[in-house]
């Protein structure tokens, strides 16, 4: 049985495999080592990526919602200033209005007391006329031209 070269070959075989196994199975161990060592880097970047990107995701939308507030709080302020300009506007030109009604008023006063006086500056015209009329036709000679100069003097006192 020893003496047949192919059992010799075998047990050569079988010897070299057992030899090469120790190393070869380290080489490929480590290999598969660092292989599995690479793989379980890249995926733990991945994950911190991934975990970057949810924050950066989560930290723009704050800043979106963040955005959307102050947009709706200035568009806010704009129409409580707008409504205070249009309160204030409001009041000026009711001031102003009321302040012209008070001017014509006091026009209309003042064009009434002044047709007035000239009425009545009128009447005491048509007064003197009349009486100066009456007189001379009824009074003749200095009598009557001394009571009616009398009268003429005396006229202006009554009046104020």
């Amino acid at each position: 049985m020893f003496q047949n070269p192919d059992i010799w070959i075998a047990i050569a075989f079988v010897i070299l495999i057992a030899a090469l196994y120790r190393p070869v199975s380290k080489i490929l161990t480590g290999s598969l080592d660092n292989r599995a060592a690479s793989i379980k880097a890249q995926l733990d970047e991945a994950q911190r990526l991934r975990e970057e990107a949810q924050h950066a995701l989560a930290e723009y939308k704050r800043m979106q919602r963040d955005a959307a507030k102050e947009a709706e709080e200035i568009l806010n302020l704009a129409k409580e200033e707008a409504d205070i300009l249009r309160d204030r506007a409001e009041q000026a030109l009711a001031a102003t209005i009321k302040r012209r009604e008070e001017q014509a008023v006091a026009r209309i006063a003042q064009a009434e007391a002044e047709a007035i006086q000239e009425v009545r500056n009128l009447a005491v015209d048509v007064a003197m006329v009349a009486a100066s009329t009456v007189l001379q036709d009824r009074l003749d000679g200095t009598d009557g031209d001394d009571i009616i100069t009398a009268a003429i003097k005396e006229l202006p006192a009554r009046l104020n």
